[in-house]
C-alpha cells in the first residue's frame, strides 16, 4: 500500500510539473473568461430591464446554449472548466512547496475551494450541452432552509455570510495592491498592453470582490433573522443592487467589472505565470 501511495504521488507531483498543465491551464482560463463576459452581458441586460434568465454563471451557460454552435461551445467551456479545476486540484495536493505553515495550508485550502467552484460550472456546461440543465432557480434559499434546520444551522449559515464578506473585501484589497499582477509574466506587465492588463485586474477584482460582499451580506441577514428566502448567489446580489438608488448605474458599473475580469482571464491565458 506504500508502495502505490507513493507511486501516486510521484505520478501528481509530474503532473503538476508538467508543461502539458501549463496549457491545460490556460485552456481553463480562457473558458472562465468566456463565462464572466456572458455573466457581465446579462447583467447590463437586467440593468437596462431585460428580467429574463439568470446574471450567473448557469444563466451564462444557458445563454451560450442558446447561441448558433451554443452546444459546441458549452462543452468548450465545460471541458475549459474541468480542466482549470485539475489544474487547481493538482495544486492543492502538490502546489505551494515553498512556502510553509499556515500560509501553505491557507493556498492549498483556496486552490481546492477554486477546484470546487470550476467542478460546478463544468457540470452545469455538460447538462446543458447533453439538455438535462433544469431551467428553474438555482436554489439557494431551499439550501439555507436546510442547513438551517440542522443543530447549530443558523450559526453556520451566518459564519458563511460572514466568510464571504471576508472573501469579498480579500479581492477587493488584492486589486488595489495589484497582488494579482503575479499571475501574469514581465512581458504581460509592461508597455500600455500591460497598463491595460493591470486595470483590467483591478476593475475585475474589485467587482468580484463587490459581489461577494453582497451575496455574504444576503447570507448573513439570511442568518440573523432566520429568513432563508433572504439568501441568494450571484443573480440576487445583482437584483439587490438593482433597488437601491441609481442601481441601474451601480448594476452596470458592476457588469464593466465582471467584463474586465474577463478579459483579464485571457490576459493571464496568454501570459500565463503560475
Amino acid at each position: 500500500m506504500g508502495s502505490i501511495s507513493t507511486q501516486a504521488e510521484s505520478a501528481g507531483r509530474q503532473a503538476h510539473q508538467s508543461e502539458w498543465l501549463d496549457h491545460a491551464a490556460r485552456i481553463g482560463l480562457v473558458a472562465y473568461g468566456v463565462v464572466h463576459l456572458v455573466v457581465a452581458w446579462l447583467a447590463v441586460q437586467l440593468a437596462m430591464g431585460e428580467r429574463e434568465g439568470s446574471a450567473d454563471s448557469k444563466g451564462a451557460i444557458q445563454q451560450l446554449a442558446e447561441q448558433p454552435f451554443g452546444q459546441g461551445l458549452v462543452w468548450a467551456v465545460g471541458i475549459g472548466m474541468f480542466l482549470l479545476a485539475l489544474w487547481q486540484a493538482l495544486e492543492a495536493f502538490f502546489g505551494y512547496r515553498d512556502e510553509e505553515g499556515f500560509t501553505q495550508v491557507r493556498k492549498r485550502v483556496t486552490a481546492a475551494g477554486k477546484a470546487v467552484v470550476y467542478v460546478v460550472i463544468g457540470v452545469s456546461a455538460l447538462r446543458a450541452a447533453t439538455g438535462s440543465a433544469s431551467s428553474g432557480k438555482n436554489g439557494t434559499d431551499s439550501t439555507t432552509a436546510k442547513v438551517m434546520d440542522w443543530p447549530g444551522g443558523q450559526a453556520i449559515v451566518v459564519a458563511v455570510g460572514l466568510f464571504l464578506i471576508g472573501i469579498g473585501g480579500y479581492l477587493v484589497h488584492r486589486a488595489w495592491t495589484e497582488r494579482f499582477a503575479k499571475h501574469i509574466n514581465a512581458e504581460g506587465r509592461s508597455g500600455e498592453t500591460g497598463t491595460a492588463y493591470l486595470w483590467f485586474g483591478k476593475a475585475g477584482y474589485t467587482a468580484k470582490g463587490v459581489t461577494f460582499g453582497i451575496v455574504g451580506s444576503l447570507f448573513l441577514y439570511a442568518g440573523l433573522t432566520h429568513e432563508p428566502k433572504k439568501s441568494g448567489g450571484l443573480d440576487q446580489a445583482l437584483h439587490k443592487v438593482l433597488q437601491q438608488p441609481f442601481g441601474p448605474f451601480l448594476l452596470a458599473a458592476i457588469a464593466a467589472g465582471l467584463g474586465c475580469y474577463g478579459l483579464f482571464c485571457f490576459a493571464r491565458a496568454r501570459h500565463f505565470n503560475d
